[in-house]
């Protein structure tokens, strides 16, 4: 099985020096040893409790945020216990938000298993949510009042931005509200991630608004990517194709061709809502594939994804900084 680190392209000749190495090396054994703290930490007496609260922890995931968190750690001191604490606590409110969105999305699966509120019930799922979200908070609070306010300023973005979702663009433009609502649901978490990096570490405090506006953009750079994904056949995707066309999703896609006026953009707009039968709904989905606005999509993430290196422009150069350019350039290479 790759590391995380390989898994985004933090590995081969680009990071062959020692230095690079010695950093690497570093974070991948700093995320094993997450795993255990994880273990740990979400573990509750009550057997079916921690079922429900390390269920999916277990079906994996990604750890994205704590990879950039101590990542951005070695611009400081490097990764210590009370880094790797902060990374628990990205990674605690990270699973929280989950169970929650999962419940309001009305979602089947989540990491390839039945979501939370499937296997047992919404009330168990967000309960287990909350639970999780006060693990977060008790994690944070031996980290200072620093930590503890930017994981509650996290935390209520999270929860404005899918506020803000379920509720709909009223009268504002809906390509502005969902760019506005992956700011606060996707970005601002990874933006916290990378700024513990640098606040937990002792790092020089003026990388951190680098850090946490690179993470902001980065992370609605990731979730436009995943909008074009959805659309692809492509079996390594682990997703049926238009998933979140199918659930009723106004991905950047959808929202580009509502948008449109000529006829053939509004005739397959129609279909996409009001499908005839199964069959219409799954050729409606093809040609939205291979429509303009897949590659408009495209383009909009690759614009986040230019101004969230534009931000590293204020870091050192050496290894980090690298390793952050290719998280990214990473991040949006997935749809080509």
């Amino acid at each position: 099985m790759p590391s995380v680190t390989s898994a985004f392209g933090l590995r081969g000749p680009h990071f062959a020096t020692p230095a690079d190495k010695r950093v690497i090396d570093a974070v991948d054994t700093g995320l094993e040893r997450l795993e255990v703290l994880l273990d740990e930490h979400l573990r509750v007496a009550d057997p079916v409790v921690d079922a429900a609260t390390r269920y999916l922890k277990e079906a994996g995931g990604k750890r994205a945020r704590p990879l950039l968190l101590l990542l951005a750690a070695h611009l400081g001191r490097g990764i210590d216990d009370e880094v790797l604490a902060a990374a628990e606590v990205v990674e605690i409110t990270h699973l929280a938000s989950l169970y929650h969105d999962d419940v309001m999305d009305e979602a089947e699966t989540r990491r390839g298993v039945p979501a939370a509120h499937i296997a047992w019930s919404n009330s168990v799922a967000i309960l287990a949510g909350d639970l999780l979200f006060a693990r977060a908070g008790a994690v944070s609070a031996p980290l200072g009042s620093e930590v503890a306010q930017l994981q509650a300023r996290t935390f209520e973005r999270l929860c404005l931005g899918q506020l803000q979702e379920t509720l709909g663009p009223g009268e504002a433009d809906p390509v502005e509200h969902y760019l506005q609502v992956l700011s606060d649901k996707t970005g601002s978490l990874i933006a916290a991630a990378a700024e513990l990096g640098v606040l937990v570490s002792g790092a020089d405090a003026g990388y951190r608004d680098a850090l946490r506006d690179f993470g902001e953009r980065i992370g609605v750079a990731f979730q436009l990517v995943d909008d074009a994904i959805d659309l692809s056949d492509d079996p390594e995707t682990g997703k049926d194709r238009g998933t979140d066309v199918r659930a009723g999703v106004q991905t950047l896609p959808v929202l580009l061709l509502r948008a449109r006026e000529d006829a053939a953009s509004v005739a397959l707009a129609t279909r996409l809502e009001s499908p005839t039968d199964e069959a219409d709904l799954t050729a409606a989905i093809a040609e939205l594939a291979e429509h303009p606005v897949v590659d408009e999509a495209i383009a909009e993430a690759e614009r986040w994804q230019q101004q969230a290196l534009e931000a590293l422009e204020a870091l050192p150069a050496g290894t980090v900084r690298r390793a952050l350019e290719a998280f990214a350039k990473h991040v949006v290479a997935r749809t080509r």
